[in-house]
């Protein structure tokens, strides 16, 4: 089992006649999604709401068999209000004392299944709190148990009030980790005077990561690894209609397939070919291209993959 960590929320997404629609979302919900729609067994730790928006978003992962370890609580579900430009998305979002934020480490330790194999956490969960400061305790804890661990920080600038806290705190949590994912926005902030290459490389050999890898949106993705860089492209998605969840979707996706390939583990990966990886990583650019071809997050399954 792949156990997923992070919040689930819902998002307020522009349309182009200037109206919002209401859809599931949270990067680490829609990786749990992807993962799950690609024929993995999927955990999510993280409280859903009992309310009814709560609802939606619990039957929206348990429709794709993810199983919802934690107790759902009465606490209200987060928020999203998400503006399009370009078909780019722009985020707003409304958190403050949600079910997704009521995290401890007791509880986590409570709900985590002896079968577990992998850990993906990320995004606004490490922002700031309590419970981004559990959430990096209990990933470290899982790392030192031998479980396979990846991140996915999906940095949002405009909610970093500490820059030097989550700085402090994302390094430490590096520090335990065997696969990294950043895009060039994630990157280009986290280490703004580097070349995007030059910061990956830099990074990846500072934490002793087995894969980082760098998205750059139609531009394609990199690899970086011990024994260097090599790039894949990305397909064209037609039609564009929006890129909400597209980096969810290409981290779910490399998830699954490393998992499939039998590279769900710190030592196959160090071991593992460029040809093999980046076959990988071309499958999460195909899967991010599917999920932008309709509106919201929505990775592909299995079966889509197949067929493109």
């Amino acid at each position: 089992m792949i156990l997923v960590g992070g919040e689930n929320l819902i998002d307020f997404i522009e349309s182009s006649d200037g109206a919002f629609t209401a859809n599931l979302g949270g990067g680490p919900y829609n990786i749990a999604k992807a993962l799950a729609r690609q024929g993995q067994k999927v955990g999510y730790l993280t409280p859903v709401s009992s309310d009814q928006m709560g609802d939606r978003l619990a039957a929206g992962l348990i429709a794709d068999g993810v199983e919802l370890l934690a107790p759902r609580s009465e606490a209200p579900t987060s928020l999203a209000l998400v503006t399009l430009l370009g078909g780019q998305p722009h985020y707003q979002f409304y958190r403050q004392k949600t079910a997704e934020r009521r995290v401890s480490t007791t509880l986590l330790n409570r709900i985590i299944p002896k079968e577990a194999t992998g850990f993906q956490l990320g995004s606004l969960a490490l922002t700031s709190g309590k419970d981004a400061d559990a959430w990096a305790q209990i990933y470290r804890a899982l790392h030192q148990r031998g479980m396979f661990t990846s991140l996915d920080p999906n940095i949002r600038p405009a909610f970093i009030k500490n820059r030097r806290k989550y700085l402090a705190r994302l390094e430490w949590i590096l520090q335990k980790t065997d696969l990294l994912k950043l895009s060039d926005e994630d990157l280009n902030w986290f280490s703004p005077k580097r070349g995007l290459a030059d910061a990956a490389a830099h990074l990846r050999a500072k934490h002793d990561i087995p894969l980082l890898v760098l998205t750059r949106g139609a531009e394609g993705a990199s690899g970086f690894t011990a024994r260097g860089q090599f790039e894949v492209n990305a397909p064209k998605a037609e039609p564009f209609v929006d890129a909400v969840g597209a980096g969810d979707t290409f981290m779910g996706t490399l998830l699954a397939q490393l998992s499939v390939a039998g590279l769900q583990g710190r030592n196959a990966l160090e071991k593992a070919t460029e040809a093999q990886l980046s076959l990988i990583l071309e499958t999460a650019a195909k899967a991010a291209a599917l999920n932008c071809q309709t509106s919201g997050c929505n990775p592909p399954c299995s079966a889509d993959l197949d067929r493109s």
